[in-house]
């Protein structure tokens, strides 16, 4: 409502907009206070009756209207009817989006809808629909075809950086959604996957957030959050957050479904008996793979990538969506035909792309990190880089030739964590090179049991090594990356036995790879004694003075 309402009766003074509120629905909480926060008109549903409005819109068909003359137009809130769900009145179930009998009897109801597929389907389900159709289109469909352009946008918004994928997991809810079968799901795929090459978004039905209270949504994911999970606020963002994704791993929702017809992969982790046979949601029940949660999922998810092409679901899509584009004026007539009002001189709208989204979730404090070394050569060595977040990650194996530390922001609350670290970095100022130096033997100090310190520096990451003085690392194919990965080239020449300096070290994460210097900062031997010169040296690896 609040997408398409604005949208029909923009610069219209004849028409004024009060939104009726039901305090008896299951799933009202929050809705009010949206509202009021919108600064919306709001009056309880039960004085409906007395107000004598002109015209009804709802984006809910489960409602009871007063009775009276004026017509009642019901928009869809997802794609179609494609799902049997509880019905209020009784005990057994109702098509989602079919209207009361009453409304139908009395021939007030009018059922928007997104392609005429739809309208047989209602037919076949109630006669009482014949006729009683308006073939819109579907504005949200529309509106994410006009924000493709906006992409990259909503990438930078959301954090998602160069070389990483976005996930969405999207969910609908009850017990045979994805979130009813899998609520672990996030936290498996943060655990799993790099986060140098992954970033992960969860979308929630809203009776998902309204049936459990969003202080306990925050509960049940709280470490998935923390080790950089994005929850997509359920009233603004979800839109932005498919149109930006990767990949979609989701159920017999319409997120789901609106991420095939944007030409999105799309995995399957779920499939709800309650969807309906014959519609376009139970098509891509056959038609997209599935995802297989007892098995490793990074291989899975990289199969998705690699076979998918942007018009795999436009067989299955086409059976939901027609006229794509004219959603907008579609429906303003409609409205205004039953307003009995002649439309206003300005142009109608078309869709508009959705404006930027809220900032996506911080990166993980703490890091577990392997490093795998994949070459060594005079002076040079190959690595490839994996990070996960500690909270979730398990502790690989070492070999001769892949090691693991774990790598923690100077700010990580857990203490448990941040004093077991082996490497304490700092990643969130830019530091002069003493400064630099400085901090970094604050934080030996103050974590006595880390072996590395490292900051960002002016021309590149300093690296602090205990008993060892400090490794410049500076990038020779583009800024360094991060303090944790500098850290990383570092202690990978530690545990070979080789000097960090003047050392070219290839790191490679995910489809990124950097080339790195490592150079030792060697302080003014007036400043040292032969034999504070000799320690220091050795400390470093490097052969005594003569």
């Amino acid at each position: 409502m609040l997408d398409v309402v604005p949208e029909i009766l923009h610069d219209d003074a004849r028409v004024t907009v009060v939104f009726a509120y039901d305090p008896t629905s299951a799933f009202n909480d929050g809705v009010l206070d949206l509202l009021r926060s919108l600064g919306c008109r709001t009056m309880p549903w039960s004085q409906l009756a007395e107000s004598a409005p002109d015209l009804v819109i709802s984006a809910s068909e489960n409602l009871t209207v007063p009775p009276g003359d004026y017509p009642v137009l019901v928009l869809p809130h997802g794609i179609g009817f494609q799902k049997q769900v509880p019905d209020s009145a009784s005990t057994g179930t109702r098509l989602s989006g079919l209207v009361p009998d009453s409304l139908l009897e009395t021939r007030r109801a009018w059922l928007a809808v997104s392609h005429p597929a739809q309208e047989a389907q209602l037919a076949s389900f109630h006669p009482g629909t014949a006729g009683r159709t308006v073939l819109t289109g579907d504005p949200c469909y529309d509106r994410l075809l006009a924000s493709d352009r906006w992409r990259d946008r909503y990438r930078s918004a959301l954090g998602v950086l160069p070389g990483q994928r976005l996930v969405l997991v999207t969910s609908t809810w009850g017990t045979e959604s994805l979130a009813g079968r899998h609520p672990e799901l996030p936290a498996e795929l943060l655990a799993q996957l790099p986060v140098d090459e992954y970033r992960v978004a969860l979308v929630l039905h809203p009776n998902v957030w309204s049936g459990h209270g969003a202080w306990q949504v925050g509960v049940l994911q709280r470490t998935a959050v923390e080790a950089g999970l994005t929850t997509v606020d359920p009233t603004d963002g979800w839109q932005q957050a498919l149109v930006a994704a990767d990949l979609v791993i989701g159920d017999h929702g319409s997120v789901t479904m609106y991420g095939a017809a944007i030409g999105r992969p799309v995995l399957l982790a779920a499939f709800g008996s309650e969807a309906v046979p014959g519609t376009a949601g139970w098509a891509l029940r056959t038609a997209a793979p599935r995802l297989d949660t007892a098995r490793p999922l990074p291989g899975q998810l990289r199969a998705a990538l690699a076979d998918h092409r942007p018009d795999r679901y436009d067989r299955v899509t086409s059976e939901a969506f027609t006229t794509p584009g004219q959603a907008l004026p579609r429906l303003r007539r409609t409205v205004y035909d039953l307003l009995g009002l002649a439309p206003p001189k300005q142009p109608a709208r078309t869709a508009r792309a959705f404006p930027l989204p809220a900032p996506g979730a911080a990166p993980p404090r703490s890091l577990l990190v392997r490093t795998t070394v994949t070459g060594v050569r005079s002076g040079a060595i190959e690595v490839e880089l994996h990070r996960f977040p500690a909270a979730l990650a398990g502790e690989p194996a070492e070999t001769a030739d892949s090691f693991r530390h774990l790598a923690c922001d100077v700010d990580e609350p857990d203490t448990r964590l941040a004093e077991s670290a082996t490497t304490i970095m700092v990643r969130a100022a830019v530091l002069a090179a003493e400064d630099g130096r400085r901090r970094i033997t604050e934080l030996l100090t103050d974590f006595p049991g880390a072996r590395l310190a490292a900051v960002v520096g002016e021309n590149g990451c300093l690296v602090g090594v205990r008993g060892g003085g400090t490794v410049d690392v500076i990038g020779t194919t583009g800024p360094c990356p991060d303090p944790g990965a500098a850290a990383a080239a570092v202690y990978t020449c530690l545990r070979l036995g080789t000097p960090p300096d003047g050392v070219a070290v290839t790191l490679r994460r995910g489809t990124l790879g950097q080339e790195l210097l490592l150079r030792v900062h060697h302080p003014a031997a007036a400043d040292q004694s032969p034999a504070s010169r000799d320690r220091t040296s050795a400390a470093r690896g490097l052969p005594p003075s003569s």
